[in-house]
């Protein structure tokens, strides 16, 4: 199975040391999957809220991985509703394929239920980036990484970060690394990125729909290598 740009990008990000990351959103599972076949944690979590869908990743589980078991687990539920307490170790949550309005929801319910567990966020908004930013920055959640992704002529932000606050590595509004180029063709991206996102707010701004004229100055600010 070959993954995606965006959620290959999100299995390189995983760092070692998790007992339990859970895929939320998971779909058909293939990041999951993905998570499983690379040994990233001892324990795999496939989350969604649609019973059809979670049926059917459990039915290939079941199928491919009935030799491991205990190394996966699924959940017919709300992602507000992770049950993390019923888990001990290290927890690694991830969330992408959905706005980021909903998921700064999630984030802020399994924050509030869990405000002195130390938990990690992988997030992948497919749109309100900067609404979740916000979210991130407000509730002081400490920045591990970030990545800017194009794939299938879409542009993504995934944005790694801790529940506990580190305050020389605080969220930005608009992103910090994402616009550092290593090379020519990420520079190229971060440019083609800056534009669509200015060219996005400024018809917002024109149409009186609602005011984000700090949203545009914000970004304008940005110097892209």
């Amino acid at each position: 199975m070959k993954l995606s740009k965006r959620l290959n990008q999100i299995v390189q990000l995983v760092e070692p040391g998790y007992r339990h990351i859970w895929d939320c959103c998971c779909d058909h599972g293939f990041l999951g999957t993905a998570l499983l076949n690379n040994n990233l944690a001892p324990h795999i979590h496939f989350v969604d809220i649609v019973e059809s869908l979670v049926s059917g990743v459990e039915s290939k589980l079941q199928r491919f991985y009935s030799h491991v078991p205990s190394a996966w687990h699924v959940h017919c539920l709300d992602v507000a509703t992770l049950p993390l307490h019923q888990y001990s170790g290290k927890h690694l949550v991830i969330i992408a394929g959905v706005g980021g309005d909903l998921i700064a929801q999630f984030v802020q319910a399994i924050h509030q239920q869990y405000p002195t567990l130390d938990i990690d966020f992988i997030l992948c908004p497919v749109h309100h980036q900067f609404t979740l930013r916000h979210v991130l920055n407000q509730r002081n959640f400490g920045l591990k990484d970030e990545v800017l992704v194009k794939d299938n002529h879409r542009f993504y932000e995934i944005i790694y970060v801790s529940s506990q606050p580190t305050p020389q590595a605080k969220v930005s509004l608009v992103g910090d690394k994402i616009w550092l180029a290593a090379n020519e063709e990420q520079a190229r991206l971060s440019r083609e990125y800056l534009d669509k996102t200015l060219n996005h707010y400024n018809r917002i701004l024109q149409g009186n729909k609602k005011d984000v004229a700090q949203i545009v100055e914000s970004y304008q600010s940005i110097k892209t290598d």
